[in-house]
């Protein structure tokens, strides 16, 4: 019996067509292993994601081994599709669904491009590994558990939607509750020379965050970035509240560490700064990279930049790492995601290639 192998679009409706919110993989997790099982190659599946390995079966062993790393969760569908969010539709070159660009299609072209990888291992002298995790959009990603149990890694590519460019490097993330304190009292009395008024000292302070972190400019990410996404404060309608809270989402680069960033704003604010969350370190290239110099060499096309979102990668900072994938950074989480379908034809290509140059 001669099989026929799905293409990496085949396998890219499917898995947009399993419904894998965070903290619902384990059907994708089993379609992915079941999958991969098929193709004959190397496969493990545990209730951190699935590892996929290429290993090397020349004589000449002992090369690098070169990780693809991508997650296999997605965010809620949401509100203002025109399509079904879990029903994979192509039209023209695009196809529509939750997960489509991010990071499914990633997902599809490291699978697709393993396989064919797998039939030239006599040639490689080092391994390829998938690492595919689960729970990225959330706090509780597994990927940590992944690494540790992937062994010593010596290049990364992270596949996020980049428009198959590479990332080479990327904010980091610190959260911070901002908390003004005041006095409760009968509005009719707010304009006593005695009053604090929370919700003000609150505002002043807001009004600051622009300018926060421009003395210190990435060469690739620009300046540091403070931003309120949430508010709280108010008893009721004519009180004066005793104390009103902004969460900020601080988007750092390598230029500060957090508690850097977290000093400068304890001396420039008059409200409390709590930090809520520093662990998502921002990430760079190395100089020196020898893997963005074979992208280079196997894509001579390829553009860099610095991206403002984060990602698994931050668990690989320490490697010789670039995040790059298919699909678009921008369409990630919104209504009638999309991602197109010959972005992803180039990704199987670009990633077999790569891994044939730095694993032979």
């Amino acid at each position: 019996m001669v099989l026929t192998w799905p293409t990496e679009v085949e396998l890219l409706k499917q898995l947009v067509g399993i419904p894998s919110v965070s903290g619902t993989e384990e059907t994708i997790g089993e379609f992915v292993e079941h999958t991969v099982e098929s193709w004959g190659l190397n496969v493990t599946r545990s209730e951190h994601g699935v590892v996929v390995r290429v290993a090397a079966s020349g004589s000449d062993r002992g090369g690098n081994t070169l990780a693809f790393v991508s997650h296999l969760d997605t965010v809620p569908a949401g509100e203002g599709w025109n399509r079904s969010p879990f029903d994979p539709m192509i039209e023209g070159t695009r196809l529509y669904g939750r997960g489509s660009g991010d990071a499914k299609a990633s997902v599809a072209a490291m699978l697709t491009a393993a396989r064919e990888t797998s039939r030239n291992t006599g040639e490689l002298r080092g391994d390829l590994v998938l690492l595919l995790g689960y729970g990225e959009e959330t706090k509780h990603t597994t990927m940590p558990h992944l690494i540790e149990a992937a062994g010593p890694i010596t290049f990364a590519v992270v596949g996020e939607p980049t428009s198959l460019q590479a990332a080479i490097a990327q904010r980091g993330i610190m959260m911070v509750d901002l908390v003004a304190r005041g006095d409760q009292r009968h509005a009719g009395y707010a304009g006593d020379e005695t009053h604090e008024d929370a919700i003000t000292r609150l505002a002043a302070d807001l009004v600051k965050l622009p300018q926060l972190f421009t003395d210190r400019i990435h060469p690739v990410l620009g300046h540091a970035t403070a931003t309120a996404t949430m508010l709280e404060a108010g008893v009721s309608r004519n009180v004066t509240p005793p104390v009103a809270k902004a969460v900020l989402d601080v988007r750092s680069t390598p230029s500060w560490t957090h508690g850097e960033l977290h000093t400068v704003m304890e001396q420039q604010l008059t409200s409390e700064v709590i930090v809520t969350s520093d662990r998502l370190v921002p990430c760079e290239t190395p100089a020196e990279s020898v893997l963005l110099r074979a992208m280079r060499d196997v894509r001579p096309t390829l553009s860099s930049y610095g991206s403002p979102t984060c990602s698994d990668w931050v668990f690989l900072r320490h490697l010789d790492g670039v995040k790059c994938g298919p699909g678009t950074s921008r369409l990630s989480h919104t209504p009638d995601e999309h991602v197109d379908l010959h972005e992803v034809s180039e990704a199987v290509a670009f990633y077999h290639e790569l891994a044939m140059e730095l694993l032979r």
